[in-house]
């Protein structure tokens, strides 16, 4: 457990970089690819040419990201235990949802119902994509509770651009207004959404490196 606690922080960022990384590299081996107009979930799909590689990509991304937890929770629990709580559980919930899960659980977009899988699948990238979302909210909260103003504010303005950023890849999901400029490029406003979702765990994550895990 030590050394988690040592080097969870590199852990944290190897799993940010290597799931940041996945859609692009594996687009390179998928024939007809559109990565402005197609989700990163159908690297998952039965009919994928890179489905095998992505399922063990996902797991692997996922396991890095709980092999930080042991670090993220000694960062924080001094200050706040249940922020320390959420912290994990927020990581956690997408490392194990949306990304372990992902790799053991794929869809097949060409069934009409949902099959058990897409269901696991699904529900278990809802939960984790929350979790992505309120990460920096968290940060925020023991920040301010640690009276570091400027940590407060920087994570307060990764935590609104990432909402944003969030609403406008839901609004790219609506068929109701998905036709309209850049929404209707829903691979676009997914990756753009995930960018903004990563800063705030990537200045995390730098930021328990160069502290060498000293008290907030």
């Amino acid at each position: 457990m030590s050394f988690l606690k040592k080097y969870g922080f590199y852990f944290l960022l190897l799993g940010v970089l290597s799931d940041f990384l996945t859609p692009y590299i594996l687009g390179i081996f998928y024939p007809g690819l559109n990565q402005m107009t197609m989700v990163m979930s159908v690297f998952g799909d039965v009919a994928s040419p890179v489905r095998g590689a992505f399922l063990v990509w996902s797991v692997v991304s996922g396991v890095l990201f709980v092999l930080a937890l042991p670090a993220i929770y000694q960062s924080a629990f001094e200050q706040s235990r249940t922020l320390a709580i959420l912290l994990v559980s927020a990581i956690g919930l997408y490392g194990i949802g949306d990304c372990i899960f992902t790799g053991l659980f794929s869809i097949d977009t060409e069934q009409v119902t949902w099959t058990f899988s897409t269901w696991v699948h699904n529900i278990g990238s809802g939960l984790g994509y929350m979790g992505f979302l309120l990460f920096p909210l968290f940060l925020v909260l023991l920040y301010r509770k640690t009276g570091e103003k400027t940590y407060c504010k920087l994570y307060l303005v990764l935590l609104i651009v990432s909402l944003l950023s969030a609403g406008v890849y839901g609004l790219a999901r609506i068929p109701a207004v998905n036709y309209l400029p850049v929404l209707d490029k829903i691979g676009f406003c997914q990756r753009v959404s995930f960018f903004f979702n990563y800063l705030p765990i990537v200045v995390f994550g730098v930021e328990g490196i160069r502290r060498g895990y000293e008290k907030f």
